[in-house]
């Protein structure tokens, strides 16, 4: 197998940014209850007239730019998201034609939290098999367009952005090992009832708000913290690395207390573990982009350092990533 590493990335954020005290007029919130559950103050939201793919299109071109790369090098274009612009054709199909990367090969994967994770995993094997020499992977989402603005338990936690990576061949370094994991068996802690096969748009899924996603938060943080533990552990298990050979945690950024704790347990110090939660809540697929790339930005992130991604969402689904920079 070839040596995979990410040689550009990019981020985009939408313009409007929605306080904690926006949306205490919203539903029956406060700044402070927000900040204490989850970390929260801030998030941004999409444009009316934005969809996820124009979100992916900045976010990519970044990514091009950084890596010193033109659209028509792009052998592969992977998006993950949830929240796609339709059902077909695949946001990575719009992508791909607003870039004008002609001769790439593109689809969506649908891993929730986790599809940046995911995403990276799958580029990794195309490109170090030989198949593809060059990849762009897009975690990208408009939650705002699921968001129930009604329940003050979900609509504080959600927000929208895009965060995407290059990919292609190193001399040394780049993508260690990765590791993912699926339990089906409980989905019904975190899903979006309506709008698929199973129960189409209608007068009744409209009225009984089955458009927007569905949540168990108190399950959901068990689960969270002890997954994210496993697959941590795990995945630094097959690159034969050991915690203190960690420089850098990203974790999806769905709940500050959630991060702590898998900190917290993992032994590892508050100054290894990534944070931008506080401005732009979960985003799901694009959260674990978006912190790597700000990390990247900021310096936390050198040539020669061991970064660890770990994600974890609905699926319920999971994945880690090391990465030697």
């Amino acid at each position: 197998m070839r040596k995979v590493g990410i040689v550009g990335v990019g981020e985009y954020l939408p313009q409007r940014v929605l306080t904690n005290a926006d949306l205490e007029k919203l539903v029956d919130t406060s700044d402070e209850w927000i900040t204490t559950r989850t970390g929260i103050k801030e998030r941004r939201l999409a444009s009316g007239d934005e969809a996820v793919s124009d979100l992916a299109i900045n976010a990519a071109k970044e990514a091009l730019a950084n890596a010193h790369l033109n659209p028509e090098e792009l052998d592969l274009i992977i998006i993950a998201t949830i929240t796609p612009d339709m059902q077909f054709p695949s946001v990575a199909s719009i992508v791909q034609n607003a870039l004008s990367a002609k001769t790439a090969v593109a689809f969506d994967i649908s891993a929730a939290c986790a599809g940046f994770v995911y995403a990276l995993s799958i580029a990794q094997q195309f490109i170090g098999l030989g198949t593809y020499k060059i990849a762009l992977v897009v975690g990208a989402e408009k939650l705002s367009s699921v968001t129930d603005w009604q329940d003050r338990n979900t609509c504080v936690l959600f927000g929208d952005g895009a965060g995407a990576c290059i990919l292609k061949e190193v001399k040394s370094g780049g993508i260690i090992s990765t590791y993912l994991g699926c339990d089906g068996s409980k989905l019904e802690l975190l899903n979006l009832p309506a709008g698929g096969s199973r129960l189409p748009a209608s007068h009744e899924t409209v009225n009984a708000r089955q458009h927007f996603l569905k949540m168990q938060g108190n399950e959901l943080f068990k689960i969270a913290v002890k997954t994210m533990t496993d697959a941590a552990e795990k995945v630094l298990k097959q690159a034969g690395l050991k915690f203190s050979d960690v420089d850098l945690i990203i974790p999806h950024q769905a709940n500050s207390r959630i991060i702590m704790a898998v900190g917290k347990r993992l032994g590892l110090s508050e100054d290894k573990i990534f944070l931008n939660i506080e401005k732009y809540g979960n985003m799901s697929s694009a959260s674990t982009a978006t912190a790597l790339v700000e990390a990247v930005k900021e310096g936390r992130v050198k040539k020669g350092d061991i970064v660890l991604l770990d994600s974890f969402g609905a699926g319920l689904v999971w994945g880690a990533c090391v990465i030697k920079w």
